[in-house]
């Protein structure tokens, strides 16, 4: 057991919830490593809006669950051992929450504790156009050593698919703890030919 590495995922309520899953999908072929996943009340239903999934079945994805009023949980205490936390999506209320410290649910307590720890923090945040209370809670965090990592799309890697959009931006999350997602593709430095 002691060879295991735990990942905290939290899934809020902004759009991108199949981001989430694809990284807790991802994440069960990864050996030596649980996911231990928090979900707001607002991500049970973007969850059902956009993928097939219901919110169950995204629970049972990961390793171990637990409901966003428990603030006793295990993820609560920075004893509990984790290599870190990230929040895909990261909705503006959720980034607020953090930036400010309130931490009146599990998700934000389990955040709390990953900065209090000096673990890794990601947020993959989701909004857009963004006002400057958003960017000024980026800012603070992003100065406290927080990973702020917007969704963005790339097409240096010729995605072929949406599919191909979403694993490369959790192939890029996953990098972030030193994990090595299969179909991500980085950047070789060679154009394609005929350019």
């Amino acid at each position: 057991m002691a060879d295991i590495k735990r990942l905290v995922v939290g899934i809020s309520g902004a759009s991108c919830a199949n981001l989430a899953v694809l990284l807790l999908e991802t994440m069960r072929n990864m050996p030596g490593w649980e996911t231990h996943l928090v979900m707001t009340g607002g991500a049970k239903r973007t969850i059902e809006h956009e993928t097939e999934l219901t919110f169950d079945q995204v629970r049972s994805l990961a390793h171990s669950s637990y409901p966003v009023e428990d603030v006793g949980a295990s993820i609560a205490s920075g004893t509990y051992v984790t290599a870190g936390m990230v929040v895909v999506p990261c909705s503006m209320k959720t980034l607020a929450g953090i930036s400010h410290g309130y931490s009146d649910n599990l998700l934000l307590r389990a955040a709390d504790v990953t900065l209090k720890e000096h673990r890794k923090l990601v947020l993959a945040v989701r909004e857009t156009p963004l006002n400057l209370i958003h960017l000024n809670n980026m800012v603070r965090l992003a100065g406290l050593g927080v990973v702020i990592m917007p969704p963005v799309l790339t097409f240096y890697n010729h995605p072929k698919n949406i599919e191909d959009l979403q694993q490369h931006i959790v192939g890029k999350i996953l990098h972030e703890f030193g994990i090595e997602a299969p179909c991500f593709k980085r950047w070789s430095g060679e154009m394609r030919s005929g350019r």
